[in-house]
């Protein structure tokens, strides 16, 4: 409110009256350059949190009576967590418009009024304090992107795009009853105060469960990651630029921002179990990369592989792990972002996603397999490149959990070298079929992927910055996690649990790292 309107207000409700400015518009070239204006001016709007200061408070604070007779509130506040993932939330909006600028052809205005609904949405989901306006918002990026898929999708659109509603829907069912819970018990929604809330193990064992399983899906996690190739494969670019950069991390960003300060013995005690399912994603999700052929598939098995580190970086509680975690959600977003908008382009010259349809591009698009080899390096995680910075965090982090732990990433990282290489080698060197008719990038194909490339040195040569973001933040996770954890050590110890559940969950030992 200093800055003499709410900000984080305005970048909500820019975007929706930007949308609803779009339906007294009949030209879909203007329908673009109106929603390219806007976007621009999103961003400009968003100077303000350019202030942010390298501090663990609440910034940019908004607080109202929403229902004051059931205690809602309109609450919104960015942290170091939250703030880099609105940030790359506002950076994506023009980046989807530019690669859609001829890849869309009907029903122009309804789907860019799609991609202004969805960014008000993600800002919404990532700035939200209070636990129902965060619901709201979490259920309001649904609907955008389930017609992203079914209204612009492949041939197969249907079925991913009911598939992708379903799967997250029952998330969200879940979710919903965790908060109803949190509300009983603690008496109120707001998420600073719950997070001070001292919860019985017995209720954080049940929450837990209930918010992880909404998040895993979110992730996705093996072995709920079956929605995710489907609609990505099916999903415009500009969809799963979005889904990528954006969706995905809300997932992991649950775990950060609930589960571990609203649920910390039961965090630490389904610790094992996450550590294993997050392994498990990576060499599941590396493996069945290696073996595609659908150049959109394989990128989109990728992702499953890239968030295993996230998930697993989480569950490590500790700086490093979760600083890497952190990382790992930012770059994922701008590489594999970058590259579905890549796969994008090559469509639109040879009309198939498949390998061998899409050889030999070395030769006569340099400028193109340029910047593929960027971002495939960059997404192995190639020393200089924003991969590597998260990816070693992690790995770090891990190791200094545990050596078995680290040991187990080690072939998940051979995996993301083999199939990028192996999709590279393939595109760059093959006999091309009709390569020699294509154009290279045009100017706003240099744009587009220009800007992620930035990003892609800036971070991997200077992460000081981000660091500075997000440490503060970090730390205070960290130690307040462990904080609680040492005073409650003997309830977590002493607390009965199901056994149902019991049998296939193994306590963890204590933090110390």
């Amino acid at each position: 409110m200093e800055f003499g309107y709410p900000v984080l207000t305005t970048l909500i409700v820019f975007p929706l009256l930007a949308a609803a400015g779009l339906f007294f518009i009949k030209s879909p070239q203007v329908t673009r350059a109106y929603t390219m204006g806007a976007s621009i001016l999103e961003l400009i709007l968003a100077i303000p949190l350019l202030t942010f200061n390298h501090s663990a408070d609440w910034q940019f604070v908004e607080r109202a009576h929403w229902v004051p007779q059931w205690g809602l509130e309109y609450h919104l506040a960015l942290d170091g967590i939250s703030y880099l993932m609105v940030m790359l939330t506002l950076a994506i909006l023009p980046l989807c418009v530019m690669c859609s600028w001829t890849y869309i052809s009907k029903r122009v205005k309804e789907f860019h009024f799609c991609l202004l609904f969805m960014t008000a949405a993600c800002v919404g989901v990532f700035a939200a304090l209070d636990l129902v306006l965060f619901y709201v918002f979490w259920e309001a990026m649904l609907i955008p992107m389930y017609l992203l898929i079914a209204v612009w999708g492949g041939d197969q659109r249907r079925y991913a795009s009911l598939k992708f509603f379903l799967f997250t829907l029952a998330g969200s069912t879940l979710l919903l009853a965790a908060i109803v819970a949190f509300r009983i018990t603690a008496g109120t929604f707001s998420i600073p105060e719950l997070m001070l809330f001292p919860f019985t193990f017995q209720f954080q064992f049940w929450a837990f469960l209930a918010m992880a399983l909404a998040f895993a899906i979110k992730v996705p996690m093996f072995p709920f990651h079956t929605w995710l190739p489907a609609a990505h494969v099916q999903a415009p670019s500009a969809g799963s630029v979005i889904l990528a950069a954006v969706l995905l991390k809300m997932g992991t960003y649950g775990f950060l921002r609930f589960c571990l300060p609203l649920t910390p013995q039961a965090s630490e005690y389904f610790a094992p179990m996450m550590i294993a399912i997050s392994i498990a994603s990576i060499l599941y999700g590396g493996a069945i990369a290696l073996g595609q052929e659908d150049i959109k598939k394989l990128v989109a098995y990728s992702s499953v592989g890239h968030m295993g580190f996230v998930t697993l970086g989480i569950f490590l509680f500790n700086l490093r792990g979760v600083e890497g975690a952190l990382f790992q959600m930012l770059n994922h977003g701008i590489i594999t972002g970058a590259l579905f908008m890549m796969i994008g382009a090559v469509y639109e010259r040879s009309h198939s996603r498949q390998i061998k349809d899409n050889l030999g591009l070395g030769k006569y698009l340099p400028a193109f397999m340029g910047f593929w080899g960027l971002y495939a390096l960059a997404s192995l995680g190639f020393p200089g490149t924003n991969g590597f910075v998260g990816e070693i965090l992690v790995f770090v982090g891990a190791f200094q959990k545990s050596p078995y732990i680290g040991a187990c990433l080690v072939p998940g990282a051979l995996l993301g070298a083999a199939y990028m290489f192996r999709v590279s080698l393939k595109m760059a060197w093959g006999q091309p079929s009709c390569a020699k008719t294509w154009p290279d990038l045009n100017t706003r194909e240099w744009a587009y992927l220009l800007i992620p490339a930035c990003f892609v040195f800036y971070i991997g040569l200077a992460p000081g910055l981000f660091f500075k973001v997000i440490d503060p933040s970090v730390e205070k996770l960290v130690s307040d996690f462990k904080q609680r954890n040492t005073v409650e050590q003997k309830v977590v110890a002493a607390a009965p649990v199901p056994a149902a559940v019991a049998a296939v969950v193994v306590p963890a030992e204590p933090v110390n790292n």
